[in-house]
């Protein structure tokens, strides 16, 4: 194996790791009982997707969906929801590394302006991607479970209600940390 795809499988194991620590330990606000906070877990994950892209984001993302079922912590109601929710939600918030190679270009030319506003989509990408895998399995749980509420309002209201707080939160979050610590966040040439 290369050192490049050993530092590879390093960081996203290691990300994935601290998404999971940040999912675990109380400095998050839970809002509901069914799963749901404000919290730091998706900015290991993001912080791959600009680091290595697609490849690395995807896989963390994905990767911290499978451990959430393995430590117990997955709220899984029915089998398509639990897919939904945990294979398919956490995986795509790696889709902010869409904008990888862009954000790492104008990081290290220090043009903040615009590396603000790479990030701020990125992010926004994996959180409404993220946003939309959660409100569909909403309507796929909530469609059984509430009575006399459409579905589809009350998962939009119900995810909507911890998603944008989230992706707000690790907007801010990650463009500190590219801003404050440029060199330790971007792959070396």
């Amino acid at each position: 194996m290369t050192k490049i795809k050993t530092l590879f499988l390093v960081e996203v194991a290691v990300f994935t790791a601290l998404a999971l620590l940040l999912d675990l330990i109380p400095l998050q606000i839970k809002l509901w009982p069914q799963g749901g906070s404000i919290d730091f877990a998706m900015i290991p994950i993001f912080i791959v997707a600009f680091r290595w892209g697609l490849k690395g984001g995807l896989l963390s993302g994905f990767l911290w969906g499978m451990l959430q079922i393995a430590v117990g912590t997955a709220y899984v109601m029915v089998p398509l929801q639990g897919f939904i929710d945990y294979a398919i939600a956490f995986t795509v918030i790696g889709l902010a590394g869409v904008v990888a190679k862009a954000v790492q270009k104008n990081v290290r030319e220090n043009k903040i302006k615009s590396y603000l506003f790479l990030i701020t989509l990125g992010v926004f990408i994996g959180s409404f991607a993220r946003f939309i895998a959660h409100y569909i399995a909403g309507i796929v749980f909530f469609g059984s479970a509430v009575e006399g509420q459409p579905a589809w309002l009350y998962s939009l209201l119900y995810n909507g209600s911890y998603m944008l707080p989230s992706f707000i939160l690790s907007a801010l979050a990650v463009f500190f940390l590219f801003h404050k610590q440029p060199k330790t966040l971007l792959q070396s040439k």
